[in-house]
């Protein structure tokens, strides 16, 4: 990749943080509200570049949190710095899903958008974001990269390391949330006191689920929206859900 592409890309990158920075302090006021002096243990599935690990332990005393980054590329800029972020982060470069198995990963031209899910091309957000893209990088492809990902399952995971208690399960997938929330059983469910994911509504991701299906299963196993907040200029919102069994 040219410099001038890096460049852009990364200009691109900073932009969309600054247009999500308002949603992240609500979404770390709202726990903030729930979590006064607790240390606290974290799964963050889609750690990215670190956005997430970065507020947490910014803003709370941390326990552990277990971060899994399925792209190879940034898991490797993340474990270099790891012992700059903090010694209680703990970083994976494996995917989360129902199963054990191996799936491609698509890594978008905007990482934060890379998906183990086919695309829809003929669909209107595609092609806008596809025209988007031209007109800052002429000639590029949305997709730019797929790589072989490792997927495990989250009870298995949470089992291997004897996690007991789990204070925020955090999810940014890009369409594999319901896959991965498939993936604990009833009892793990109960260790957990929130979820925190990312749902997108445009049909650019086959999805192969709706939200109504991730509503109800959380439904049963006793956990309740607490939060919803939209995504700026994009059809996309992110839920906070609360076991109603651990208060």
């Amino acid at each position: 990749m040219s410099m001038i592409k890096k460049l852009i890309l990364e200009i691109i990158t900073y932009l969309i943080s600054i247009i999500d920075y308002s949603n992240k302090s609500k979404i770390i006021s709202f726990f903030k509200k729930k979590f006064n002096f607790n240390e606290l243990i974290v799964i963050d599935i889609g750690a990215h570049k670190g956005e997430t690990i970065d507020l947490f332990i910014k803003n709370f005393k941390i326990n552990k949190i277990y971060a899994f980054e399925p792209n190879k590329r940034l898991f490797n800029k993340l474990e270099y710095k790891k012992n700059k972020i903090n010694k209680n982060v703990a970083i994976y470069n494996l995917g989360v899903g129902e199963k054990n198995e191996i799936k491609i990963l698509n890594i978008m031209i905007d990482t934060a958008s890379s998906t183990f899910n086919e695309l829809n091309t003929n669909t209107d957000y595609f092609k806008k974001k596809q025209k988007i893209l031209s007109f800052f990088l002429p000639n590029s492809d949305l997709i730019n990269e797929r790589q072989k990902i490792k997927i495990v399952n989250l009870s298995n995971f949470i089992s291997d390391n004897n996690i007991v208690r789990l204070d925020i399960l955090k999810i940014d997938t890009e369409g594999f949330e319901f896959n991965i929330l498939k993936g604990l059983n009833k009892d793990d469910f109960k260790k957990i006191r929130y979820i925190y994911f990312e749902h997108h509504y445009d049909l650019m991701i086959k999805k192969k689920y709706k939200f109504s299906d991730i509503n109800n299963l959380l439904k049963i196993n006793n956990f309740k929206i607490k939060y919803k907040l939209k995504m700026k200029f994009r059809k996309s919102f992110e839920y906070i859900y609360e076991n109603s069994t651990t208060n």
